[in-house]
């Protein structure tokens, strides 16, 4: 997949923090840092793992601060949080609204995909049973080509 361009990135990062300003929220200095951190991950991060790019700029920075920046942005639609199953939360500021994943089960990489057929399951289970599907949720687990030829990958 073609990593995004920088304008797109900065694109998405003015659009968080715009709806921060119009949420009415104080955009500070540590919450601009978790927008940019999210905004131009090429990953799917952590809490744990936005804190330490944040707390290298922003030492007196909290963990706390991060999560109530992550909720908020979530609140506001800006970022999908991403429950794995193994207990660990990921977020994804690129596509926050529901969309497929593949994790590898391994290494715990995370990786968006976007099949041209779940958008017509999705009509199809409607019409079926009637459902007015609101959202979905579709992941699918297995071994990244990384892991199955032996070669490290990137943890988000």
């Amino acid at each position: 997949m073609k990593a995004p361009a920088e304008a797109d990135l900065q694109r998405r990062c003015d659009e968080m923090l715009a709806a921060i300003r119009t949420g009415g929220m104080r955009l500070t200095p540590q919450r601009s840092a978790v927008v940019r951190t999210l905004a131009f991950s090429t990953e799917h991060p952590s809490a744990e793992r936005i804190y330490a790019a944040v707390k290298a700029d922003f030492p007196m920075t909290s963990l706390a601060t991060v999560y109530k920046t992550v909720a908020l942005l979530k609140q506001l639609g800006q970022v999908a949080e991403l429950c794995l199953g193994d207990g660990t939360k990921r977020y994804d500021a690129a596509r926050p609204f529901p969309h497929p994943h593949l994790v590898c089960t391994r290494c715990g990489r995370v990786v968006d995909c976007h099949p041209a057929s779940l958008q017509r399951l999705a009509g199809e289970l409607a019409r079926e049973t009637g459902f007015c599907i609101e959202s979905h949720r579709l992941d699918f687990f297995g071994c990244c080509p990384a892991c199955r030829t032996g070669q490290k990958s990137p943890r988000g």
